[in-house]
């Protein structure tokens, strides 16, 4: 186990050690106050006072430092500007590839800064988070709504970077004007035809981004795979070798992401009719859709266990289910069996293997290109839920084969089933089993003792912020005789082993992750209402076919794609990711109001207004929910069976279950009162959200 200060040291540029935050030094503070409080010694506002003034001399300290730095560097830019303008004059070829390296030298001194910074902003924000978890107080909710908003704020120069886009901006300009393709006569900002791909700014340019939080449309669209990074930057080469990637395995990881969402909405605009058929009401409807995702409850533990050992069996075995499933949900029409359906439904919900998809991607993608990998996990997934229903809506025929019936309502199931056993022969021949020796190095590096120190850590966990008695006295004991990291509570806290439970996983979540999760639950949960129950409501307002109810929820699926593409490119840069996160549950919470049936009579422009203010607040707000809650996680969660990916996916799965059950039970109630019943849970929960957002608003930085 290595605690997060042993790692920050390690990871310090060594010249600079003095000018860095002191963890360590905080951290004995901290640990002093808890004691201080629990003998009753020492006043809360003395402690917020103190603290706060020992973080501001810290912050203070890294700012001088940090505009020395960036001084230093415009002074050796403004020299090399006199040089190129000497250059000009009298231009030698020696002379230009000189003043380019030097150039290039000056921007990785910026990149050890940048590095510099991101460190401090990881450690500060380690710092406020750990006291707020060991004394219980919002002081990181106080101390950012002092000091960021403030004119002459310190803390905006550590977590906004001010002055580094100019830095970079004059090294990009003078690289491109040096660039022997283009002369000296073009600038960077006349966009020329051939954008400047030096490495070191392309470099510069990503760790800019990283540490801003700056966004484009992949990286927003990445953001809602929720695959995790380690929190601490590295300087260090990709684990994952490019001899060890094989594309079209990750192909058909994508391609079991897209079927599978296809399988899961394919059903929505006939599942009433399937039901009815069967002699069930039509708002059983709720419980053959809900069925698939009760079943994925229990098989995103199972796949993300097996995934540690395996990527190709596991693959293997959800497309022999889903086969299976997808047949005996045909097949139940002419069994005349609902039982039949539903077990259909409930074993495609056990075919599931979005976690093995999703640590597909985290394990074996190369890191240059695991953002494009995980933009293009969430397309997929927001294709298939666009293309499901699209394909429900052209399978409209009626004939028998083989004393088996092909109609609107069985097609589904033969079309999915034909699809997975097309998808397990490619499987076989096509997938590479990845290598696991980069598994087996984590797990050898262990110490031989991780089983006790494994029960340790969930004894640990297990205590509250300040305690008293025999339980205080041993934790201090063991704290004080830490040597930086070895079985201290940071150790123990911040350590690269993964949480062994769900219990102890559930244990890790501070409030501020706990919002996020709620704020997952309920955009899911809404988000279900609106499509699992659309058939009814239209059917039984509107008189809608299946044909105009497949239109509308493909219509839905269908902006996902350039929603994504308005705020990860422009309104995720303009604004912060808080900031979206609570208009997008305004506007959430908007469109569930304007759903209500209030007024006679229920219009359709009503309905697909309200509808598509709904869906499309949801989509963006997962979003930075997902982004936000990859930021406020602990590491620990990053990997291992019990991850933040699990986590979440078990949230969203556990709304859609209890949104199908609720429609299915207001059924009891009619069809005209369905509606109404069903969205006051979806507005209750959404206001809910927006009060627990508003609560942890300032700790979301």
């Amino acid at each position: 186990m290595v605690a997060f200060g042993k790692k920050l040291k390690e990871r310090q540029i060594k010249e600079w050690e003095g000018y860095y935050i002191n963890y360590k030094l905080m951290k004995k503070k901290v640990k002093q106050y808890a004691q201080q409080i629990g003998a009753g010694s020492q006043e809360r506002r003395y402690v917020l006072k103190d603290f706060s003034r020992m973080l501001d001399n810290q912050i203070e300290k890294i700012v001088l430092f940090l505009l020395e730095q960036q001084g230093t560097l415009a002074s050796r830019i403004a020299k090399f500007g006199e040089w190129q303008e000497a250059l000009q004059q009298q231009p030698e070829i020696s002379q230009l590839i000189e003043l380019r390296e030097a150039y290039r030298e000056v921007g990785r001194d910026l990149l050890k800064l940048l590095y510099f910074v991101e460190l401090n902003a990881v450690g500060l924000r380690k710092i406020l988070k750990k006291f707020d978890k060991r004394l219980g107080y919002r002081f990181t909710d106080y101390y950012v709504k002092t000091r960021a908003n403030h004119p002459y704020s310190q803390l905006q120069q550590v977590f906004k970077h001010v002055g580094f886009g100019a830095v970079v901006g004059a090294i990009s300009r003078n690289l491109v004007e040096l660039q022997d393709r283009q002369g000296s006569y073009l600038s960077l900002y006349d966009q020329p035809a051939l954008p400047l791909e030096d490495p070191v700014i392309i470099t510069i340019k990503a760790a800019v981004d990283r540490l801003s939080h700056s966004t484009n449309f992949l990286r927003f669209m990445a953001q809602h795979a929720l695959i995790m990074q380690e929190e601490l930057p590295a300087p260090v080469e990709d684990q994952v070798d490019d001899e060890q990637y094989h594309f079209m395995s990750l192909l058909l990881n994508l391609a079991n992401t897209f079927l599978y969402m296809v399988n899961t909405y394919i059903i929505v605009p006939t599942a009433d009719d399937y039901a009815m058929s069967l002699g069930a009401a039509a708002t059983v409807c709720g419980v053959v859709i809900g069925a698939m995702a009760v079943a994925q409850v229990f098989s995103s533990v199972y796949f993300s266990a097996w995934s540690n050992k395996s990527y190709f069996r596991p693959l293997v075995f959800s497309s022999i289910v889903l086969f299976v499933g997808n047949a005996m949900y045909a097949m139940a029409y002419d069994f005349n069996s609902i039982m039949i359906l539903l077990l259909g439904r409930l074993f495609c919900g056990l075919g599931s293997a979005r976690a093995v998809n999703r640590r597909y991607i985290s394990d074996c993608v190369p890191i240059k290109i695991r953002m494009q990998a995980s933009a293009g996990f969430v397309s997929a997934s927001a294709l298939g839920m666009a293309c499901g229903p699209a394909l429900a809506g052209l399978l409209q025929c009626n004939f028998r084969f083989f004393n088996l019936t092909f109609n609107q309502v069985t097609l589904p199931g033969w079309v999915m089933a034909g699809a997975w056993l097309i998808y397990l022969i490619w499987l076989c021949i096509s997938f590479k089993e990845p290598s696991h020796e980069i598994h087996d190095k984590l797990s050898s590096t262990q110490p031989a003792v991780e089983s006790s120190e494994n029960s340790t850590l969930e004894k640990g966990l297990n205590k509250p912020l300040l305690i008293s008695s025999k339980d205080k006295q041993q934790e201090e004991d063991e704290e004080d005789g830490e040597q930086e990291g070895d079985g201290s509570e940071e150790g123990l806290e911040d350590s690269r082993l993964p949480v062994t439970s769900i219990a102890s996983a559930y244990r890790m979540l501070t409030p501020s992750v706990k919002v996020q999760l709620i704020i997952y639950f309920m955009l899911k949960y809404a988000m279900e209402v609106l499509l699992s129950e659309s058939s009814v409501v239209t059917s039984y307002y509107f008189n809608w076919s299946t044909g105009k109810v497949a239109l509308f929820l493909a219509c839905l699926g269908l902006t996902v794609l350039p929603v994504n593409v308005v705020v990860g490119s422009y309104i995720s840069n303009m604004f912060e990711d808080r900031q979206i996160l609570l208009a997008s549950e305004v506007l959430v919470c908007i469109g569930i109001v304007m759903s209500f049936h209030l007024i006679v009579p229920y219009t359709v422009a009503q309905y697909v207004c309200s509808g598509l203010v709904m869906f499309v607040s949801a989509e963006v707000l997962e979003g930075v929910n997902l982004s936000l809650l990859s930021r406020v996680m602990s590491s620990r969660l990053s990997r291992g069976t019990y991850n933040g990916g699990l986590l979440s996916t078990e949230a969203g799965t556990i709304a859609r279950v209890i949104a199908d059950a609720t429609i299915t039970l207001a059924g009891f109630l009619g069809e005209s009162r369905l509606l109404n019943v069903t969205l006051l849970p979806s507005l209750l929960i959404c206001i809910s959200s927006i009060l627990a957002t508003l609560y942890t608003y300032n700790s979301l930085y």
